[in-house]
């Protein structure tokens, strides 16, 4: 069975990307523009090369890009303890002025009105799984929540990251979606892979799996059920990681709910890791259930996901090939999959690109980090943009 929203008019691959818009006023703020100059600017770019379906963020972080209740906005700014400080890249004025744009705009209400009216579908793009990154701009719900915070098995707190094993993370998360959906949008594209502040890392043991999950809820219910401490099992016992995985589903099934009764053409995408990922510091998870506590297939099957992708960080020797057919593998014919790549440096590599997609069977391509489209290599390349351009189109 394949989604409805994997076909394109013209039969050829859909071309797509994820857009940051902070990251596109951090490239070049004083040509690109703020407020809905700097919208129109990124999406009438993003029409120019191709990309019919754009993933708007909505969340920076722990912040929002949008006009939130629930979330503060990304125009508190940085923690004064953050990573630009630690890494040596921390430029205050920069910073303050990029997110002072945020102050009374709403990116994503400008980004679905402009896009529609160009002919762009836009989706929303959610880190649902991170209250922070790398760390800096934590979310005021993790701030005045500890007590729901991920546990090591060593019985360490995580820094930001919050558990959907209680209750009142899930309908936090869920008053999210609920937000988002006063929006005109196309869809949600759930990104599980981002998870937090790098100071707590690693976040699996050497195996690749999980090493969080021993939250009180958790640990109640597996005694409860087995008779045994987790900590009395190995971390990587079928039992304790499907224990563990379970909060997530739960989650997932609910927010399916919610957005497929708003429309059932409300498109509902997943990005995830494979076995070979490489995330964050020392942290390599094995594939989504292990090392992300993430039951992919029963979502798959249960058709709480329409869409799914791996992403592309490849550790030594792995290839989008084996990504790809990781995720085939999980997901089944339940739903399709889409090929990643990052943003072509030239014509040849798009081809490539389009080959690959082609051979794999994917029906849409999704190209990682929007803005680099507009680095000094590619800005001025008007080979590159013609020929996504036209491939999009059908003209070739």
């Amino acid at each position: 069975m394949q989604s409805k929203s994997a076909s394109n008019p013209n039969g050829s691959i859909i071309l797509s990307t994820p857009v940051t818009h902070s990251d596109w006023l951090w490239r070049d703020m004083d040509r690109i523009g703020h407020g809905v100059q700097s919208v129109r600017y990124i999406l009438d770019r993003c029409k120019q090369v191709g990309w019919k379906r754009i993933y708007w963020r909505c969340f920076d972080g722990g912040q929002s890009l949008y006009a939130s209740k629930l979330m503060e906005s990304v125009a508190k700014g940085y923690n004064a303890d953050n990573y630009h400080v630690w890494n040596g890249s921390w430029d205050p004025k920069r910073v303050r002025r990029i997110f002072d744009t945020y102050e009374n705009f709403d990116s994503l209400a400008e980004a679905v009105r402009y896009g529609h009216q160009i002919g762009l579908e836009i989706h929303a793009w959610l880190t649902v799984n991170e209250d922070d990154h790398a760390w800096g701009l934590q979310s005021r719900f993790s701030r005045e929540h500890p007590q729901y915070r991920w546990v090591k098995r060593s019985g360490q707190p995580y820094i930001s990251q919050m558990s959907f094993a209680f209750e009142e993370v899930r309908q936090y998360k869920l008053g999210l979606i609920k937000e988002i959906l006063t929006y005109d949008i196309d869809g949600f594209f759930f990104d599980w892979m981002r998870t937090g502040d790098v100071r707590s890392d690693p976040q699996t043991t050497p195996d690749g799996t999980a090493d969080f999950g021993y939250e009180k809820p958790l640990v109640e219910a597996f005694e409860a059920k087995y008779g045994l401490k987790p900590t009395q099992v190995r971390n990587y016992d079928p039992r304790w990681v499907q224990m563990r995985a379970e909060p997530q589903s739960q989650f997932v099934r609910a927010a399916h709910d919610l957005i497929k009764g708003k429309s059932r053409s409300l498109v509902i995408s997943f990005m995830g890791h494979h076995p070979w990922s490489i995330r964050g510091t020392n942290t390599t998870p094995n594939g989504n259930l292990n090392g992300l506590l993430l039951d992919v297939r029963t979502w798959a099957q249960n058709g709480w996901i329409d869409e799914a992708v791996a992403a592309g960080y490849y550790g030594e020797g792995s290839t989008p090939e084996m990504a790809y057919a990781y995720m085939k593998d999980l997901v089944g014919d339940y739903c399709p999959v889409w090929s990643y790549g990052w943003v072509p440096v030239d014509s040849q590599q798009f081809q490539q690109s389009v080959k690959l997609a082609d051979k794999l069977g994917a029906p849409q391509i999704l190209y990682w980090e929007s803005d680099y489209i507009d680095l000094p290599d590619r800005i001025d390349d008007h080979k590159l943009a013609a020929d996504m351009g036209n491939y999009a189109a059908g003209k070739v």
